[in-house]
């Protein structure tokens, strides 16, 4: 898997998240679970990958979406 976005923006990965599904390419919001550790501050950001032979796939779709900004290199 590929990392596409790191944010701790939970609206973007929800919209990033909605994109995938549509689209039907498999994606994984990796450190979800260490919100309960940082005592859901949102201190820490989450990463948002993607199946690697989709990845430039994926990220027409984000940036078609007007999210490519958000997409790291």
């Amino acid at each position: 898997m590929i990392e596409l976005i790191r944010t701790n923006d939970a609206v973007l990965l929800s919209f990033a998240e909605s994109l995938m599904k549509e689209a039907g390419i498999h994606y994984l919001i990796a450190d979800q679970s260490m919100s309960i550790l940082e005592g859901s501050l949102g201190m820490l950001p989450r990463r948002f990958l993607v199946e690697s032979d989709r990845e430039t796939e994926a990220r027409r779709i984000l940036e078609d979406a007007g999210i490519g900004a958000e997409l790291r290199p």
